[in-house]
């Protein structure tokens, strides 16, 4: 099947993972990673408000209103989870037990900067665990779309937006490409169908280079 859209940045950041994976998923599309899994890949998810070994969104008819995701929606618990309490969740962060993270974000550049917690002027309900993120895990992923509603790259050369974190961003797929970043610039790796490099030139503020031969997106 041939994915587009937040679909095709959900699937293509699934394959980025291996059975038994201890990962962070983030609101939005991060969490739609789950859907797209290679077959035999399955994940232990930690939230950082205290479960590890989170699950599905739960029936409305089976919540319960004590397990909640970071979101604040009702989730649940896979066999073999647990509740753990708030101090001990960041502490896998913090220690580096995390194997990735998948991060939203309203901004990202060049340098592997991150910017997706607040617009100046705006009311934000905070950072919530993604500084912790940024800093803790080895692998911070970026889904994101391309551009902003209003068509500007949300991928730049530097973030004008607070930063979330600093040089800690190490890929980043949109629903046109993907980069990873390679000593603070991007290298393109792949081509959504129906993109060109001249195309993702013309979308992206961020300078990035071609180095070797550019796989398809799938």
């Amino acid at each position: 099947m041939a994915y587009t859209g937040r679909e095709l940045i959900a699937a293509r950041c699934a394959r980025f993972f291996k059975d038994g994976d201890f990962v962070n998923l983030g609101i939005g599309v991060p969490l739609m990673c789950t859907n797209y899994l290679p077959e035999g890949v399955d994940l232990w998810l930690e939230a950082e408000v205290g479960i590890v070994g989170s699950g599905a969104t739960p029936h409305y008819t089976e919540w319960d209103v004590d397990v909640a995701d970071a979101g604040a929606q009702p989730t649940s618990v896979i066999k073999g989870g647990s509740i753990v309490p708030h101090d001990k969740s960041f502490g896998f962060i913090r220690g580096g037990h995390i194997d990735a993270c998948v991060l939203g974000t309203l901004q990202v550049d060049q340098e592997g900067n991150i910017a997706n917690w607040m617009i100046p002027g705006k009311v934000a309900p905070g950072m919530g665990g993604a500084m912790d993120l940024c800093a803790g895990v080895n692998r911070v992923i970026v889904a994101t779309e391309h551009c902003d509603k209003k068509g500007a790259s949300k991928i730049l050369k530097k973030c004008t937006l607070p930063l979330t974190g600093a040089n800690c961003v190490t890929d980043i797929v949109t629903e046109r490409c993907y980069f990873i970043v390679k000593e603070k610039h991007l290298v393109l790796k792949e081509l959504a169908e129906g993109y060109t490099v001249d195309d993702i030139r013309a979308c992206t503020e961020a300078e990035f280079i071609v180095d070797g031969e550019i796989g398809m997106m799938r």
